[in-house]
């Protein structure tokens, strides 16, 4: 059945993504003539309050929102029989325009770690340079100054962020530095810098900062709301994609298929879970994974899909002071306020002269609106006498991958200046704070594989892994314990001294430290199960690795067994990396461009 060819380009995007937005604005912008489609199956960000305001970033994830997709993973008995749901972004700019926009680097040996020729730390550290302008302090010599990509401290300060730290250095024994993230620096506390424009307040993203601010190019475009469905192929070379309207997005558009032709390129863009099922359509993938979907096989390559990782994330929250500052408020909707006799229709109890209104944001950049609510971290590796501490299970993992890597982190400890929505919307209204701790180098991995059924309804068989390996778990347990001395502990063990209870105050930082008994430990462990989610750190499933390891792409990005044909996103990944993965993908974007550039003969050095 033929379908109509609406028009040709020379490059064409299979998803709309950070990494996409990256790789399509860097050409465009080096050479306007080339004819560049990003197919996006989300819809436009331009200047939307809902990406551009940064304290907006929950409300992209309300059970409601089209700007991500939820993803439902198996029920896992790890999990005490949970599906686990892991969003990712459905937008123009992808997880860049609806992430938590804090600014995270992996270590440099992550990208040494990976073995791909030409992605070694001493080839990437320039790119992580030039797509950055660190706004923090000037003069340090791992960060960049005139990139597109902005890093500040976001508009206001909090004082829940300096109390981690000085909690932190004080009672956990841990040293303080301004930056640790200048690829090497760990188990210290520091600020926690944001991708936010500190002079404009605005969410610093890919779409924004890369596609459109091109918008004078007719060569580069970006179609909204298609969702593309395979490759299309002539003797295994990639010539164009298929691609219908999505109906999540535009659910009035005709749904019938349709073709754009790619004369150079096509660029599989869709994201950990988009890209494999984007190959697995086309008939590239194993050969059980096709023939259940009853999909015929081009390529016989089974890394399609293998290999998901994420990171593994706790939220605890707490009841904060009434007179502190905190992030509750605006996200109830109650802080984008005016004039002030609205303010004194409030009560006292928000503390609302911290609320600063939404005129003061557009004029000035400033205020909670240019906040995420996280201003302080660790990035934490246990001393001696916590590894003693922890359960002996994980000394083997200890030993084998962290004690002789100073500059990897087991986890990374946080406290976010209130309680995120949707969750706190079981919550009273009030102030909170939450204790935020996630793993960066869990053992454990998962699947991302197309399903039809036998009715035709597509689906996905995604597994995540989640606390499969029986180590993964017990940094998270430790972690609990180890949140701040100013938290008291969560727990539901009934008699335990370790029980939850409000107190007017801090703990006193000499009371005798918190006594858990074989029970507790168990009601913590279970209580992980219960919760633990995802980081939104999806990566891995086409990943870039030999064919014979369940590669699926080479170290050009080009897919193993075709044409014309590459994949740029985080699914690429091969390891997982000790960073919230924004800094990753841009990375990879910045180095899909050069690559393509050399494919096209197009000059790039001059600007790295």
């Amino acid at each position: 059945m033929s379908h109509p060819i609406l028009s040709e380009f020379d490059i064409v995007f299979a998803g709309g993504g950070t990494t996409a937005c990256v790789v399509a604005g860097r050409l465009a912008a080096h050479d306007p003539s080339l004819r560049i489609l990003i197919l996006e199956a989300g819809q436009h960000t331009l200047n939307k309050p809902i990406y551009v305001q940064p304290y907006q970033f929950p409300f992209n994830q309300a059970p409601t929102s089209t700007t991500v997709t939820f993803n439902i993973g198996n029920p896992s008995p790890r999990l005490n029989g949970r599906a686990p749901i892991v969003p990712c972004g459905r937008c123009v700019g992808g997880g860049s325009c609806v992430n938590f926009m804090v600014y995270t680097r992996a270590p440099a040996s992550d990208y040494d770690d990976w073995g791909a020729n030409g992605w070694e730390s001493e080839n990437l550290v320039p790119l992580m340079k030039k797509l950055e302008t660190y706004e923090v302090q000037p003069d340090c010599p791992t960060h960049g100054y005139d990139g597109p990509i902005k890093v500040s401290s976001g508009g206001c300060k909090i004082g829940i962020s300096n109390e981690f730290i000085q909690v932190g250095t004080t009672y956990h024994k841990r040293q303080y530095a301004d930056d640790t993230d200048d690829l090497e620096t760990c188990n210290t506390y520091s600020p926690w810098q944001k991708y936010i424009d500190g002079t404009t307040g605005r969410r610093s993203d890919a779409a924004h900062h890369y596609v459109y601010n091109q918008a004078h190019n007719q060569n580069l475009q970006v179609w909204d709301g298609k969702r593309v469905k395979r490759i299309i192929f002539e003797d295994k070379r990639a010539v164009g994609v298929e691609f219908t309207s999505n109906p999540v997005s535009f659910p009035d558009v005709d749904q019938s298929l349709s073709i754009v032709r790619a004369s150079k390129l096509v660029v599989v863009s869709a994201g950990t879970f988009g890209s494999p099922i984007i190959l697995e359509r086309s008939g590239i993938g194993s050969k059980a994974v096709l023939k259940r979907s009853g999909i015929e096989q081009l390529v016989n390559l089974p890394g399609v899909g293998e290999n998901y990782r994420d990171h593994d994330t706790v939220f605890v929250p707490y009841l904060a002071a009434d007179e502190a500052v905190t992030m509750d408020a605006l996200w109830r909707g109650e802080g984008i306020l005016q004039g002030k006799q609205v303010l004194a229709m409030i009560p006292a109890i928000y503390n609302y002269p911290n609320v600063e209104s939404l005129a003061q944001w557009n004029s000035s950049g400033k205020s909670l609106i240019a906040q995420n609510g996280l201003g302080s971290k660790i990035k934490w590796r246990p001393d001696d006498e916590e590894l003693k501490a922890m359960d002996p299970a994980f000394q083997p993992r200890w030993k084998e991958f962290f004690k002789d890597r100073p500059d990897k982190a087991v986890a990374i400890f946080a406290v976010l200046a209130g309680y995120i929505p949707p969750l706190s919307d079981i919550l009273p209204p009030r102030n909170y704070m939450t204790a935020g701790y996630y793993t960066l180098y869990p053992v454990s991995v998962g699947s991302v594989h197309i399903n039809v059924t036998e009715s035709g309804e597509e689906g996905m068989d995604f597994t995540t892994g989640f606390l499969d390996d029986p180590s993964d778990i017990i940094p998270l347990d430790f972690g609990y314990k180890r949140r701040v001395k100013s938290f008291d502990a969560w727990l539901p063990t009934e008699g335990s001294a370790a029980a939850c209870r409000e107190a007017s105050g801090p703990v006193d930082l000499n009371a005798p430290d918190i006594v858990y008994t074989a029970e507790d430990d168990e009601a913590i462990s279970q209580f992980h199960r219960d919760i633990v989610q995802t980081s939104w750190h999806s990566l891995g499933t086409c990943a870039m690795k030999p064919e014979a390891d369940q590669g699926v792409v080479d170290a050009r990005l080009n897919v193993y067994g075709v044409s014309n044909l590459k994949v740029a996103d985080m699914s690429i990944s091969p390891l997982n990396v000790g960073t919230n993965t924004y800094s990753t993908a841009l990375l990879i974007g910045e180095q899909a461009a050069m690559i393509i550039a050399e494919d096209l003969g197009i000059n790039f050095m001059d600007q790295v």
